[in-house]
């Protein structure tokens, strides 16, 4: 697939070859379902909790005699049974995070971005940078890309002054190419390489 290097002025320049073997696949859901959902169960903090009985401040001593009140056996004032008591099988503090092989979450990037190149939403600029990092000057060019949703991808590290301009934007994220992952790239509907990204990403997959 040959595309061309635009400028953020919006001016064509050369063209360059996208590696059919990393965005010319047959696009997997399955694959992308699996990396979005080990993605997500990732960055939950798992922190919801209850108490259960052994953590209810109350007394612990029989509420009444076993027989002769015609009421029903009871306890422990902390049972799950009373208003204040604790709770059975609530949640507890635990991780959500489950295994997903290296091979397979490199497939599914692979796949990400071949479904971005087959809907059109890939563009390729020569490089992201923004003179004195003013947020208009960067919106104006967007404005002209065409960008509203869009995830940008620079080269090892993001130029601190396109990063502060581009943060005030709504609905764009700014990220260095070793921070590419499939959640994000499906999650925005345009996908923006720097060359220098381009080159890290065929060398990364080579």
């Amino acid at each position: 697939m040959e595309l061309k290097i635009t400028s953020l002025d919006g001016k064509a320049g050369d063209s360059v070859e996208l590696s059919d073997a990393i965005f010319g696949l047959d696009p997997r859901p399955d694959l992308l379902q699996r990396c979005v959902r080990w993605q997500l169960a990732k960055r939950r903090a798992g922190t919801h909790k209850v108490k259960n009985r052994a953590e209810i401040h109350r007394t612990g001593k029989k509420m009444y005699a076993q027989k002769g009140t015609g009421g029903a056996r009871h306890g422990s004032a902390r049972a799950n049974l009373f208003r204040g008591g604790g709770r059975s099988f609530g949640p507890v503090v635990r991780s959500h995070e489950h295994g997903l092989p290296k091979k397979v979450r490199a497939l599914a990037l692979k796949h990400a971005l071949s479904a971005k190149a087959k809907d059109g939403g890939i563009i390729i600029i020569d490089k992201a940078t923004v003179k004195d990092g003013k947020t208009k000057a960067l919106a104006g060019h967007f404005e002209k890309l065409g960008l509203v949703n869009a995830l940008i991808i620079d080269g090892a590290e993001v130029e601190v002054s396109f990063a502060n301009a581009a943060r005030n934007i709504p609905n764009i994220d700014v990220l260095p190419v070793q921070g590419i992952n499939v959640y994000d790239i499906l999650r925005r509907g345009k996908l923006v390489l720097t060359k220098a990204a381009l080159d890290a990403l065929e060398a990364r997959f080579k």
